[in-house]
């Protein structure tokens, strides 16, 4: 494999000077190395990164973009309609999830594994596809040189165990729970209500800890989860729904935020486990500075926002905001990191996750709603 090292000094070599993206596993070495540096810039989606890196290239700055496929479709709109109208070249590294065999990732990558070329085609954007050795790499930044050339974006697609990981430096944290105990936590007021939890390892804690029906583990899709809370408690006002997120799937796409306060659904809480950092991809940081979630959520149209720093404080809030209106935001300030919990797929496929959720919701449905 390609060390991390290398990497990232053969991006050195070739003038490169500003780096932002959103983390991948494939990728987590060369992330673990840039972090370090001031000229890297965690981004809250692919797309924004995409579009910081143009401003770095319109400042005369090479810049690079590192993202997951899975995240592809949310910077084509500023690849196509930004950086191909305006001719802006920038270079990019996109991992190869759910690629050359489906079956060896998890399900929610296939689509987009089978995908990526050909969306990469189809709107004319040159790639190649990285081999674990270091004359590929070189061979591949030529070419993205001669694409740059034309003033032309060019992507290397790397596949699995191509580059090497590398050590994650340990962050300070005065946290007092960890993600099983906020979990725990959560999962003890649950009550009836319909969950949505978002992707990664806090919807695999769920179903550690509870395994419910009315739990719908949302693997991949980063950042939707608040969606589809709101979508069902606008829907369904007779039922309780509660949404689970993590600090950087919410601000991944912070407009759902805003739009649950703009519609205020009184059925609706919304938990935000915030560490810091994503813990999924190797435990790469999210922010510098943490969130202040109780004023975001007041300021956004929230009737009620709280961090919780402990069990007890948790217990204690939601004993507050029992029979009160929402929605609710209810940010859980944690340690990053813990023990690995069960995937759901090891137990259940997505479409029995999505048919079980459904009977369950379905099931109490009242004859007079629309």
């Amino acid at each position: 494999m390609i060390s991390a090292e290398f990497f990232c000094a053969e991006l050195d070599r070739r003038g490169y000077g500003f780096f932002s993206g959103v983390p991948c596993s494939f990728l987590k070495g060369p992330f673990a190395l840039l972090e370090q540096r001031d000229s890297y810039v965690p981004a809250p989606n692919e797309g924004i990164a995409l579009s910081m890196a143009a401003g770095a290239e319109l400042g005369g700055t090479r810049a690079v973009v590192l993202a997951q496929n899975s995240g592809l479709g949310n910077l084509l709109d500023p690849l196509t309609s930004l950086t191909m109208a305006y001719e802006i070249p920038l270079l990019l590294f996109v991992s190869l999830r759910g690629w050359p065999n489906a079956e060896d990732d998890e399900p929610h990558h296939a689509a987009m594994g089978a995908g990526t070329i050909g969306v990469l085609e189809s709107v004319g954007v040159a790639h190649g596809i990285l081999d674990p050795a270091e004359e590929s790499l070189g061979a591949l930044l030529d070419r993205a040189e001669e694409a740059r050339r034309e003033n032309r974006s060019f992507v290397v697609l790397v596949p699995a165990k191509t580059v090497d990981a590398h050590p994650v430096p340990a962050a300070a944290s005065d946290a007092e729970m960890d993600r099983r105990e906020a979990v725990s936590a959560i999962a003890g007021h649950l009550g009836d209500a319909l969950v949505y939890s978002t992707t990664g390892m806090i919807s695999r804690e769920l179903f550690g800890i509870v395994d419910n029906p009315r739990n719908f583990y949302m693997q991949g899709s980063m950042g939707h989860a608040i969606g589809l809370g709101l979508g069902t408690a606008l829907n369904r006002p007779d039922q309780q729904v509660v949404v689970i997120d993590g600090d950087g799937a919410a601000v991944m796409h912070l407009g759902g935020l805003a739009l649950v306060g703009e519609r205020r659904p009184a059925n609706l809480t919304h938990f935000v486990l915030d560490n810091g950092a994503y813990d999924s991809t190797g435990g790469q940081r999210t922010r510098d500075v943490a969130m202040r979630w109780d004023e975001l959520a007041l300021a956004a149209g929230y009737r009620t926002g709280r961090v919780c720093r402990t069990a007890k404080e948790i217990t204690a809030h939601m004993a507050e905001i029992e029979g009160v209106p929402g929605p609710h935001l209810v940010a859980l300030h944690i340690g990053r990191g813990g023990a690995t919990p069960p995937r759901v797929t090891s137990a259940h496929t997505n479409a029995e996750v999505r048919a079980r959720f459904q009977a369950a919701a379905t099931a109490s449905r009242k004859d007079d709603l629309p």
